[in-house]
This record gives C-alpha cells, structure tokens and sequence, in this order.
C-alpha cells in the first residue's frame, strides 16, 4: 500500500507542469544585427531557461521608441545610447540605465578615405552630415572645438539614415553618427574606402555605446539581473568562440547571412560588455557634466539619477 501510494505521489508530481519562469520583454534599437549577438546567444544556448527567465525581444518600428517604450511600462528593458539616456533624463523621462551590452564608442565621424578631408581641420567650409539630430551635433561642436573650429565653420545637413550613400554622392563630406562596425564595411564592399574620427580621441569623453534601460519604479531588479547574468555567459561563450558563435548567431535568421554583417561581426564581437551589470559611475558623471558644457543640457543630474546597479538591488 505504501509503495503504491509512493508511485502514485511521484506520478502526480511528475504531471505537475514546470515552474513558470520570470517574464521579460526586451525592446531593441533597431532590427536584429551583430550588435545583438549575447542577447540571442543566451537564447540560443538556453543560458536564460538556466536564469529562470523567458525573454521576448521586440523590434521598433521607430528607432527613438525604445527609451519611450521602457519609460511607459510598455516593455521592460529598452536598448538605448548613454548620451541618448542623459537628454531623456533631462526631458524627464523615467530612465535608468540597467545594464550594458557594448561598453565602447562605436558612432564616429566617417569620411571616404581618398577625399579632401584628410584631418578635422579639413572639414572647415565643408558639409556635414547627421542622422539624429541632437547628441550628433553636440559631439560634432566638440569635436570641431578640439579643433579650434566654431560649429558655423562647417555646414550642418540632416541626412537621416542615408549615411553612406550621401558620403559616396558628394552630397557632405563627413557624416557623424555612422557606426564604425558598419558604415566603414558598407563603404568598402561598395567600393569607396572610409575613415572615422573617433569622438573619444577628439574632445568627446568616451562612453557606453549601447545600454538597457527600465523604467525604476516598475522595473523588477532580480529578473533584470538574471537576464545580465545570461547574457554575460553568452558574451564569454563570444569572447571564447566568435566564429562557433558566428554561426549560430546567424543561423538564427536568413537576413543575418549577409556579407555586410559577416564583415560586421568581426568588428562588433570585441566590444561586447564582458561586466553587463557594472556601473562605471565615473563615466557618467564626466558625461553628464560634458553635456552641460556644451550646452545640450542643464546638467547637474547624479549618477543614482542616471544609473543604477541591479546586482545590489536584487534578492541574493
């Protein structure tokens, strides 16, 4: 009797469904590319299933929706630009920064490589284009002021997302705003080699290129920590096999198989975050304090008031 009461028992707990994991929606900057890579690795690899959470990425049918989204409880997590976080705090939107996915400057000032620009100074009584308006010309004016030039010494045109091929045509002759892992590999298989001048080698102090963002008063610290905590398994899975992970990163989608992105990824896997959920508090303030400078803020925002650390806040 007892051992059928045993067998009986363990049946019914075997029927019992798995425990429901902890829910997480991740809005992305824009459609899926290398830069995405640790958080698709982790779901691939099932480095989140190990985590205790079930992630669903969406993509933005405007790429300035994400920080919007996070702030209104619309996603939970949000891909955005520290110097994109520092104006959305000013326009007081209820942004912290979560986390990190790459730690490193990517937008640059990109030129074609044969052209009359062959330094900064040579950009004077010339046209320049920007994608965003906002963060791009603030960095711009720095970069120029580096230089001793006056934003009136060039002329400033918003090309929108038309980057290479405004370059190529002659339209501008310097773009800000390109991404050094992308626009310089869209130049070169087109047949027009490009340069960048780096912002953080030129007046702009450096920064993290791309961060999470949730909105503190609706975010779930412990499930946000998790969800760092898989993507950090994947960003060493990276570090350690790029080309394995280059394979199963693009085998996710027939879109990846491109050979811009092929190109893309050995330029992007370096930069991942390999401490997603560290806070160099240090970073933010220079920022911070670099954006009042210029003028694009009115500054005086603390570091709690930019960025949080998860980790401290989650339940051990």
């Amino acid at each position: 009797m007892k051992h059928l009461l045993a067998t009986s028992l363990l049946i019914a707990t075997l029927a019992l469904p798995a425990h429901a994991q902890d829910r997480l929606s991740v809005m992305l900057d824009w459609f899926v590319n290398p830069d995405h890579a640790p958080i698709v690795l982790a779901q691939e690899l099932g480095y989140f299933s190990d985590a205790g959470v079930e992630v669903e990425t969406v993509t933005p049918a405007d790429p300035n929706d994400p920080p919007r989204m996070a702030a209104a409880g619309r996603v939970d997590i949000a891909i955005s630009y520290q110097p994109q976080l520092h104006l959305s705090r000013h326009n007081d939107l209820p942004l912290r920064r979560v986390g990190t996915l790459i730690s490193t400057p990517l937008t640059c000032l990109v030129v074609l490589a044969d052209g009359p620009v062959q330094q900064m100074a040579d950009l004077k009584g010339g046209k320049v284009g920007f994608a965003v308006a906002g963060v791009q010309e603030v960095m711009l004016d720095a970069m120029l002021a580096y230089h001793g030039m006056e934003p009136g010494d060039v002329e400033q045109i918003n090309i929108g997302w038309s980057i290479s091929p405004a370059l190529m045509s002659g339209q501008v002759d310097g773009v800000i705003g390109a991404f050094r892992n992308f626009e310089l590999n869209q130049l070169e298989i087109e047949g027009s080699a490009g340069r960048c001048f780096y912002p953080e080698a030129e007046g702009v102090p450096s920064y993290d290129e791309l961060i999470y963002v949730a909105n503190p008063d609706q975010m779930d610290a412990d499930v946000i920590a998790r969800f760092l905590d898989a993507t950090e398994r994947a960003t060493g899975f990276i570090l350690n096999n790029p080309d394995e992970a280059w394979e199963i990163f693009s085998a996710t989608a027939s879109e990846l198989q491109t050979e811009l992105n092929t190109r893309a990824w050995g330029d992007t896997w370096p930069r991942f975050a390999t401490r997603p959920a560290a806070l160099d508090a240090g970073r933010y303030a220079r920022f911070e304090a670099f954006m009042a400078e210029r003028g694009a803020t009115a500054g005086g925002l603390s570091v709690d008031a930019l960025a949080v650390d998860v980790t401290a806040q989650a339940t051990p």
